[in-house]
């Protein structure tokens, strides 16, 4: 079975808002050490609850696979884009190589 933050948040603020209203019933009555305990459990389930709603690490977790295949994706286009950047570069070179040979002034012209 695993764990369900969807299915345990709303259990996490029923909890806490019930020891919100035990807080209420215990101050009421004049025990001061109980509406305390209350007032820490509302505290600490109102915390849990608000943790279960923000928690993308949980769902990051689930999946470490996917998130492993489009980094690898993500590399591979990289690897893709610089091959194709050397293939420019190495042309431009050529280019370049071919047309100073053309320009240069200590070679022999043509006959």
């Amino acid at each position: 079975m695993t764990f369900k933050p969807a299915l345990w948040r709303p259990v996490a603020a029923v909890l806490s808002m019930a020891n919100l209203v035990a807080v209420g019933f215990a101050a009421g009555l004049a025990q001061p050490w109980h509406a305390t305990v209350h007032a820490g459990l509302a505290l600490a389930f109102g915390a849990w609850a608000q943790r279960l709603g923000r928690s993308p690490a949980l769902a990051g977790q689930a999946e470490p696979a996917s998130r492993l295949e489009s980094l690898e994706a993500e590399v591979d286009q990289l690897r893709g884009e610089l091959a194709e950047a050397h293939e420019r570069l190495d042309f431009t070179e050529r280019v370049l190589a071919r047309d100073s040979a053309v320009r240069r002034p200590d070679a022999e012209p043509p006959r």
